[in-house]
């Protein structure tokens, strides 16, 4: 008899619950959880077509080798690509030491897996060169946060949905890329249309703005002038919680001296919105008793994404929106574990529990959760995603170990990642497809099993934990991450501090390592997810029921437990357009694809509704150029080209254009975005400017395809 389990969806990190059917050792059919709280049975198209991405003829099945540049890639038996990969890392340390070897991982692995492989590089590797795809989409968030209210963590849940009045979305398109989140949202609005408010802020006019009572199309970078001149018009009408700013904040006398320079007008000015609009937004905003913000990519892939962050922020709390039922500043998290890798340290700058590596102290206390000498953690923050493939092109970086992403499709300035990994002394990509965009430059692929052929724990976006079981065995000769991190560790001659037999053992290893920090699950168990069901953290305790808001009790975690107002300014995106590049691109999601399209891009309903990059031009922008809605056309930026079909609409914003990124190159050279995509980042979260670059679009009259 067919029977059916409960699990977690493996795209984006709203965390739904599934059930799945397995008949004769295979999954043949996916439906949404009705008893999880996080979608109470709905699910998005991408996770109905879960079955047919599984078992494809790219499945990655067996260990291989290609022993030569020039040569192809070779099956061999994992005895002899651990022993291959082990003696060239040792190599590579004899001559160059632990910093010319990285690892890039991904937010779509277990927590349980996300922690053996950043023990393993930098507790045992030595090198603090691990960092993740989650600094392409989630960096400035986790930045802003720590920033401003002296730790990572959202504060909100989904419930909190339910509860707010006015609902504010900026830099995300929540109906393609959380689209369980935008369901909840519009059962919301419709269920109260007169008692709840939604702002929209967009370039774009899209489905998620087609829900909003006020959209404002504003352009793309200057996020930060609408959020002060908003704060601006509450300071001004006395809609502040002073209250709230004296006993639980600092740093609103140099908050209020920036604000002051962003009236309405000034911020019309830089935002190219209408000054009535700007007010109306902070009036319904200010005079909402809760209020909740929701963003994403459109904040943080900017090089002043940490000041969005900050600014978004500020905003809450100055009007004390932060810490109560359907309250809060809350960032909609890109990929299923994004959450927990930053709990388990997965990123450069990190270790587990929300600790950092510039801590003597934090390093200690790992060191000695690790059983390793004092003084072997190095001291220095490691290379961040971006610093490690322009350190393998410059050669200080040697070797480069690829985990569950595909850099080579979704890293900006794509030309620049391919020469690095031509350049690399050996790379080693562990994943479940082969060939990928990243896959081809491989030295050593290791075969990796997927959802659902493996079993661990996801973070989603509100802090929940949900435990993943292993429904079916993988194909052929695939292996779990946490056995080959195991198994390599082994082959190192590290087997003592790797003696895993099972994935509950490495989640209580680090479940206790998070006990007293800001993240505590020290309380949770696989045993008890598996009997209880989900739970938020912090958890502190075997008894404790989770924790749905942070905060609550106004204090915060910084050295005097206020809130700090960060005094942040507007600075326009790095390529602003000019004669010869007088378009904005920003590039983003479509709800039928994730990622690089290693699986939807094999999901025959997904691939028909949306075959093609489409790129979005205004009309007017299109008119001056004479492209036709259907006409193909070339963009162009300063480091390449893309050619695409365009669309041509009034729903979005006059001088700029939109193109997604999912395609790489592998379908076709000029398909992918990150052609034209620039390296630019934050100083502080060293998070890309993906979403604006300057081009130009020309119509093209011939198109070979």
């Amino acid at each position: 008899m067919p029977e059916w389990k409960s699990t977690l969806c493996p795209y984006c990190g709203v965390g739904c619950g599934l059930l799945v059917r397995v008949e004769r050792g295979a999954v043949t059919k996916v439906k949404g959880d009705p008893d999880h709280p996080a979608n109470f049975g709905d699910i998005c198209a991408k996770a109905v077509h879960l079955p047919p991405a599984l078992r494809t003829s790219d499945r990655l099945v067996a260990p291989q080798i290609r022993w030569r540049r020039d040569g192809a890639h070779e099956r061999v038996p994992w005895e002899v690509a651990l022993r291959f990969t082990a003696d060239r890392l040792r190599d590579i340390l004899t001559a160059h030491g632990p910093d010319a070897i990285a690892v890039y991982a991904s937010g779509q692995l277990t927590t349980e897996e996300y922690y053996v492989a950043g023990k393993l590089a930098k507790g045992f590797l030595g090198t603090n060169n691990f960092d993740t795809n989650s600094r392409l989409c989630m960096a400035s968030a986790a930045a802003g946060y720590t920033r401003s209210l002296g730790a990572d963590g959202p504060p909100s849940s989904y419930e909190d949905v339910d509860a707010a009045e006015c609902l504010f979305l900026i830099g995300t398109n929540t109906a393609d890329c959380h689209p369980i989140v935008f369901k909840r949202l519009r059962r919301r609005k419709l269920a109260a249309p007169d008692d709840v408010f939604v702002i929209v802020a967009d370039p774009r006019w899209t489905e998620t703005a087609d829900l909003a009572d006020l959209h404002l199309p504003l352009r793309p970078g200057s996020d930060i002038a609408l959020l002060h001149g908003m704060l601006h018009v509450l300071w001004k009408d006395g809609l502040l919680d002073r209250a709230f700013i004296h006993a639980r904040t600092s740093g609103w006398e140099d908050l209020e001296r920036v604000i002051e320079r962003y009236p309405p007008e000034r911020a019309a000015e830089l935002t190219g919105l209408s000054r009535e609009i700007i007010v109306t937004a902070a009036l319904r905003f200010g005079a909402a008793r809760r209020a909740l913000t929701l963003w994403s990519m459109g904040i943080n892939q900017s090089h002043v994404g940490t000041d969005k962050n900050a600014a978004l922020i500020n905003l809450h709390l100055a009007t004390g929106q932060i810490g109560r039922l359907g309250t809060g500043p809350f960032s909609l998290t890109g990929q299923p574990n994004a959450m927990g890798g930053r709990e388990t340290g997965g990123l450069a700058h990190l270790l587990p529990g929300y600790r950092t590596i510039a801590d003597p102290e934090a390093r200690a206390v790992v060191e000695r959760h690790w059983g390793l000498a004092p003084g072997s953690i190095a001291p220095r923050p490691g290379r961040s995603a971006l610093e490690i493939f322009e350190g393998l092109a410059r050669g200080d970086v040697r070797a480069v170990w690829i985990v569950c992403t595909n850099p080579a499709a979704s890293m900006p300035e794509t030309d620049l990642v391919e020469k690095a990994l031509r350049q690399a002394d050996v790379v080693i990509v562990q994943d479940a497809y082969h060939p990928t965009e990243t896959t081809r430059f491989a030295d050593v692929l290791l075969p990796a099993a997927q959802w659902p052929e493996k079993d661990g724990v996801m973070t989603s976006s509100e802090r929940r934990l949900t435990y993943l079981p292993k429904l079916v065995d993988p194909p052929g000769e695939a292996w779990p991450d946490t056995r080959i991190f195991t198994r390599f560790a082994h082959e190192m001659g590290w087997k003592a501090s790797f003696p895993y037999e099972t994935t509950a053992e490495i989640f209580d290893e680090f479940a206790t390592l998070t006990a007293g920090t800001p993240c505590d699950y020290s309380g949770v168990t696989h045993a008890r997810l598996r009997a209880e069901g989900t739970l938020q953290w912090p958890v502190p305790a075997p008894d404790h029921p989770g924790t749905p808001r942070l905060y609550t009790d106004r204090r915060f975690h910084t050295t005097d437990a206020r809130a700090r107002f960060i005094a942040v300014e507007h600075d326009p995106p790095v390529e602003e357009p000019d004669d010869a590049y007088p378009l904005m691109l920003t590039t983003g999601r479509v709800r039928d694809h994730w990622h690089t399209l290693t699986r939807t891009g094999k999901v025959m309903p997904l691939t028909s509704r949306t075959p093609e990059p489409v790129l979005e031009v205004n009309t007017r922008d299109a008119r001056r150029r004479a492209i036709q809605d259907g006409d193909f056309a070339e963009v162009a930026s300063r480091r390449g080209k893309v050619v695409a079909q365009c669309r041509v609409t009034d729903t979005i914003r006059e001088g700029v254009c939109f193109l997604p990124f999912h395609w790489g190159r592998s379908f076709g050279f000029y398909k992918s975005a990150n052609n034209l995509t620039l390296s630019a980042r934050d100083p502080l979260s060293a998070q890309p400017e993906l979403k604006v670059c300057a081009v130009r679009v020309r119509r093209l009259t011939e198109v070979t395809r």
